[in-house]
C-alpha cells in the first residue's frame, strides 16, 4: 500500500495519522507493513489524504509492501530515521538502567561504587552506537559499501 509513502510524503507520523483519520497507531503500524485493512479504514485514510478510494486500494501484486514503492531517496532517509531512533532508545535504556543502578549501589553498599564499571563498559557500546549513527567515525560507512559492492560485481570505481 501506499499509506507510508503518502504519510512520509506530508511528513506526519504515525500518531498523527491516526488521529486525523480516527484510527489506532497499531492499525496505522500494521497497514503500512503490508497487512490487509478492512474498507472503513481505508475510507478513513482516502478522506484523509484526499484521494480517491481506489487510487490507495492500488497495490501491484509483485510488491506486497510499501517499502518496495518507495524512491531510494526516502527509502535512505526512512533507514536514518530508524536508526537514530534506535540509537535514542539505546541511549534511554542506559540512562535508566545505570541510573537505576547507582541507586542500588548506594542503597546496598555505599563505601564500594561498583555501579561504575557497568556505566562504563555500557558507555562505550552506547559511544560506539553515536559514532555509528551520527556518522562521526565510520570506517564501514556508505563509501566502504559502495566499494564492496563494486567488487563484488567485479566493476571499477
Amino acid at each position: 500500500m501506499i499509506v507510508r509513502k503518502l504519510r512520509l510524503q506530508r511528513a506526519w507520523s504515525q500518531d498523527h495519522l491516526a488521529q486525523l483519520s480516527g484510527l489506532s497507531i497499531r492499525t496505522i503500524q500494521r497497514i503500512e507493513r503490508g497487512q490487509k485493512a478492512g474498507l472503513e479504514s481505508m475510507k478513513a485514510l482516502a478522506a484523509v489524504f484526499e484521494i480517491p478510494l481506489a487510487d490507495l486500494q492500488q497495490q501491484e501484486p509483485d510488491m506486497p509492501t510499501t517499502d518496495s514503492k518507495l524512491t531510494f531517496e526516502e527509502s535512505q532517509v526512512l533507514e536514518q530515521v530508524r536508526d537514530l531512533k534506535g540509537f535514542y532508545t539505546h541511549l534511554i535504556q542506559y540512562l535508566i538502567v545505570v541510573s537505576g543502578l547507582f541507586i542500588l549501589n548506594f542503597l546496598t553498599s555505599p563505601g564500594y561504587i561498583w555501579a561504575w564499571w557497568v556505566a562504563m563498559g555500557w558507555g562505550i557500546g552506547v559511544a560506539s552506537h553515536a559514532l555509528s549513527v551520527f556518522e562521526i567515525y565510520s570506517p564501514f560507512g556508505a563509501d566502504w559499501e559502495k566499494r564492496q559492492v563494486e567488487k563484488k560485481l567485479g566493476r571499477k570505481l
